[in-house]
């Protein structure tokens, strides 16, 4: 089993948050790079697969303050040997999809090949009405997705055409596309030029540019693998079946969990793609490993409050907990697993709300007495 972990980006603890604007102070900021950094080169030296970010841009507050997938998973991979950096994910409502390929492709390149990505539908109206990539595009909460919407509508078809636009470019030298929100070349094709037809592809005999290709393709072929972050809808369950990304759940309702890896499963089967419950999903939660019940009281207690603060008022439902001591830990992964048959685990952990001797100790206490009972360790020192 392959164990992920994932930063929620906090920049402040509690009480520095309740002062305001802590997103904004300097201090703070470089305190959070360089707690970052010891957590990366702990992860990678105790074995973890992954580690891993999402993007979210504007977070003055303090929290989620993770605004560069791409610059963030090269700091990531500048900080560890062998684990992987992982981009959870690219805002695809927010970005240019044939430059979210080209820069995936690069940094697949400068990383060599320690890389996977995911793709998100953005949920904070304010950063996704600010970045926004296409007029009259805005962020989807759950409530949008169940009365689907004209706004959810809208901003599923441009995450889902953007997704299909990045898969085009890396496997492809050159492609065109022309869809419901995006096409390239533009219509009628681009000015040429004489090193075009020389050297590459994609120009016609008049000397317009009809095809495009990214340079680099990935370091990874065809592509780095594909996640589809943190899904729940069944609409996006078709979806990543369709495409081939590997759901990441954060439910303890395992009798939902299994629904969802059986819509995957017959979905796939029906695009062609024949899967196994491993490869359909990925499962986890937010990990508070102690033996001290107060101490666990203490952990909840903090972790709600997080919760309750920033993510409860968009609609965002709290994740699975992983609560106790080792063994209860380890005995809820394998009730999972017994039901789900996932072999990657993604853990969220205190980044940021607490404190990094706290963090790391639980970090230890993980590979040292939960993750033996799940997996062992390959030539290189990761566990797999």
């Amino acid at each position: 089993m392959k164990f992920h972990l994932m930063q929620t980006g906090v920049v402040g603890r509690r009480h520095e948050i309740e002062q305001g604007m802590a997103g904004q102070r300097p201090e703070l900021y470089q305190r959070f790079l360089e707690e970052v950094k010891g957590y990366v080169q702990l992860a990678d030296e105790l074995g973890f697969y992954g580690y891993c970010q999402p993007e979210h841009h504007l977070q003055i507050e303090g929290f989620e303050a993770n605004n560069h997938p791409g610059m963030f998973s090269l700091f990531v991979g500048q900080h560890s040997k062998r684990m992987k950096a992982g981009i959870m994910g690219y805002t695809m409502t927010t970005h240019n999809p044939v430059r979210v390929a080209e820069e995936i492709a690069t940094l697949d390149h400068m990383l060599q090949g320690r890389l996977y990505c995911g793709f998100t539908r953005g949920y904070h109206a304010r950063w996704v009405d600010a970045y926004g990539i296409k007029e009259g595009v805005s962020a989807t909460t759950p409530d949008n997705v169940k009365a689907r919407d004209e706004q959810d509508a809208r901003n599923r078809s441009l995450f889902e055409e953007g997704v299909r636009v990045v898969k085009k470019a890396w496997t492809n030298d050159v492609f065109s596309h022309k869809g419901d929100n995006w096409q390239f070349p533009p219509e009628g094709g681009s000015t040429g030029h004489p090193a075009y037809a020389k050297y590459g592809k994609g120009q016609d005999e008049n000397g317009r540019v009809q095809q495009i290709g990214i340079a680099p393709l990935p370091f990874q072929r065809p592509h780095p693998p594909i996640y589809g972050g943190f899904a729940a809808s069944g609409r996006t369950i078709d979806f990543w079946a369709e495409e081939g990304g590997k759901l990441i759940v954060l439910s303890d309702n395992i009798d939902f969990c299994e629904q969802l890896n059986n819509r995957y499963i017959a979905t796939a089967a029906k695009n062609g793609r024949e899967v196994t419950k491993t490869d359909a999903s990925a499962w986890g939660g937010f990990l508070m490993l102690t033996d001290d019940k107060d101490r666990a009281a203490k952990l909840m207690e903090e972790h709600m409050w997080f919760w309750d603060e920033w993510f409860i008022p968009l609609g965002q439902r709290p994740p699975n907990v992983l609560i106790g001591s080792a063994d209860e830990i380890a005995d809820k992964i394998g009730r999972a697993h017994d039901r789900l048959g996932f072999d990657e685990l993604f853990l969220m952990f205190g980044q940021g709300h607490l404190e990094p001797e706290a963090n790391q100790e639980e970090l230890e206490k993980f590979i040292s007495k939960v993750a033996p009972r799940f997996s062992i360790k390959d030539a290189e020192g990761t566990f797999v």
